[in-house]
């Protein structure tokens, strides 16, 4: 037994009692605005479908459109692969996984649009499709035919539309609750939002439902679409968008990039509107480190390049939405919007092969960091929350199958969420 060291201090223990004290404020603070991500699942993607054309099939059509795309231009593997540029030891599994999931579960978020894709002739038109989506959304979630996530885009705060935009958020909200109560996965999406005030004025609508019919305080929750410049950079020079996390008072799950207005609203030509361009890619910055710890998730726009007409043509749009989707994902993007059917291919190709391609060596990574194993990288405990998160994702979305998981890491699930979601100050808590 070596001689045990001698350990002296200098400070009196008051030091620190007074230090803590002087930063409770700033604890209580932190807790408050950074409680991190929720845990739960994400979405891969949201599907806006016109309020005036949502019906009772409409995700089976989506899905079987897509199916039909697949068989059209892409009847196999193979060609499936050829097209997107997917590796050998890829292409079945991928392929395998895409025809599933459009069989399976082809819609993961579905929003019922009553903004810019809405083409309701007036309030009784408007009145009525926000009535019927909420019966046929409410009937949806009862015999398990609804998207995971389901909800509806409203018109905005802004003065012209405010009070349709209001209405038709209570009339959907109150048809809910008359066919059988507000469903786990209801999601609401406030568009064109460029000052904080009127972040405050939907809570405060929100507030208003939930006390006229005994519901719980914060029940409602919703997304903010971020669209426009000032929404970005306020006059003052602030970050609008962190203002705007703040003035939903914990109700905001998601901030959602909106490619084209945001765009046009710069000045940027119609040909170069797209969500690779600098612009946006500075947009979701911001966005991204004003939602970062605060469990406000961030979501990618859209393309508007169709994949639909000959062959050559939809190879040529399903590149395109590949590329940008694969794009997204590796800058933490793991949400965008489809457009059209003909999108859910390579949506959940590109998903998929994102997971795949990576999972052996993260599994491997995070079980040698759990084991204290070492190896050819040396992780610290926020890489082990980064692998145990990029492992979880792939098993929500499909990419991944949990045995899988479990025979390379050796962890559980209960493991990975521990890994993914340490207690405040405590990352080095998981290791071991």
């Amino acid at each position: 037994m070596g001689q045990q060291e001698q350990v002296t201090t200098s400070l009196a223990g008051a030091v620190s009692e007074d230090i803590s004290a002087s930063l409770a404020a700033v604890d209580a603070e932190l807790d408050r605005r950074y409680p991190g991500d929720p845990g739960t699942r994400q979405p891969v993607h949201t599907v806006y479908v016109p309020g005036d054309l949502f019906g009772v099939g409409t995700i089976r059509s989506w899905g079987d459109q897509a199916l039909a795309a697949l068989d059209e231009h892409a009847p196999d593997a193979g060609a499936f692969a050829r097209v997107l540029g997917l590796a050998d030891d890829l292409a079945e599994d991928v392929y395998a996984r895409v025809r599933n999931k459009l069989e399976r579960e082809p819609v993961e978020d579905l929003r019922v649009d009553f903004e810019d894709g809405y083409g309701g002739a007036g309030d009784l038109a408007e009145d009525r499709d926000a009535a019927r989506a909420a019966r046929i959304v409410a009937e949806a979630y009862a015999d398990g035919t609804a998207a995971p996530y389901t909800g509806i885009r409203m018109k905005c705060m802004e003065a012209a539309v405010r009070d349709r935009g209001i209405r038709t958020t209570d009339v959907f909200l109150t048809g809910l609750m008359e066919h059988g109560g507000l469903p786990e996965g209801l999601v609401l999406t406030l568009p064109k939002v460029t000052y904080p005030e009127q972040v405050t004025a939907f809570v405060r609508l929100l507030e208003a439902f939930e006390k006229a019919h005994g519901l719980d305080a914060g029940r409602l929750g919703f997304e903010i679409q971020i669209e426009t410049s000032q929404a970005i950079l306020a006059a003052d020079g602030t970050a609008t968008v962190a203002r705007m996390i703040g003035a939903a008072e914990g109700r905001a799950t998601g901030l959602h990039y909106g490619t084209f207005d945001y765009s046009a609203c710069l000045g940027v030509s119609a040909a170069y509107q797209a969500g690779d361009h600098p612009a946006a890619d500075h947009a979701k910055a911001i966005m991204q480190v004003a939602a970062a710890g605060t469990g406000v998730r961030v979501s990618d726009g859209s393309t508007n390049v169709l994949p639909v007409g000959p062959t050559a043509q939809v190879h040529e749009a399903w590149k395109l939405h590949y590329g940008l989707t694969r794009r997204a994902l590796a800058r933490a993007y793991y949400q965008g919007w489809d457009m059209h059917p003909g999108h859910l291919p390579t949506r959940y190709a590109a998903v998929f092969a994102f997971y795949r391609e990576g999972y052996e060596t993260a599994a491997r990574r995070l079980a040698a960091y759990a084991n204290h194993a070492g190896g050819d990288v040396m992780d610290e405990p926020a890489t082990a929350k980064a692998l145990a998160s990029y492992l979880l994702r792939g098993l929500r979305c499909g990419a991944l199958d949990a045995p899988e998981v479990d025979a390379l890491t050796g962890l559980t699930r209960t493991d990975l969420d521990r890994f993914a979601s340490p207690r405040r100050g405590d990352l080095t808590a998981n290791a071991g």
